[in-house]
């Protein structure tokens, strides 16, 4: 492949993912939640009944957020999330989701799906298929 299809692959993948995020974050913000927020919140309920130490739901997120601690105060102190020190390692915070948090996601949950709907529904089940086996399959060769 000539590098120039390379970068074309590339500016492709990044406007497609910058699109499908605009359209995220706008339906998000009508909830009065940031896509790193909503991340989070997804990855701590879906751990549960499980805990979470910071550190692994920030190695889960979907984007690299640089500044993760000041991410979990806008969410505790918006009522989402509640975090606990360990007694006998009081460096590891431990995270759950609040019965607000719960409640904000439920109410997120079928919005969110109507919009992947919209945005992947006109492919076709054969192409999102095929689209998601690709996807994955370039993250895998990133190492």
């Amino acid at each position: 492949m000539t590098p120039m299809r390379n970068q074309q692959a590339f500016v492709a993948a990044q406007r497609a993912a910058d699109r499908l995020m605009r359209d995220l974050a706008a339906l998000l913000k009508s909830h009065g939640v940031s896509p790193a927020q909503y991340n989070v919140l997804r990855i701590i309920r879906g751990a549960r009944p499980g805990v979470l130490s910071c550190s692994e739901v920030a190695a889960r997120m979907i984007n690299h957020a640089p500044d993760m601690t000041r991410l979990f105060d806008r969410l505790d102190g918006m009522g989402l999330i509640e975090r606990s020190r360990l007694t006998d390692d009081r460096r590891v915070v431990r995270v759950t989701v609040t019965g607000q948090g719960l409640k904000l996601l439920a109410g997120l949950d079928s919005p969110v799906r109507a919009l992947h709907e919209k945005q992947f529904g006109p492919l076709g089940e054969d192409k999102t298929n095929r689209l998601i086996e690709l996807l994955t399959e370039l993250i895998a060769l990133q190492g």
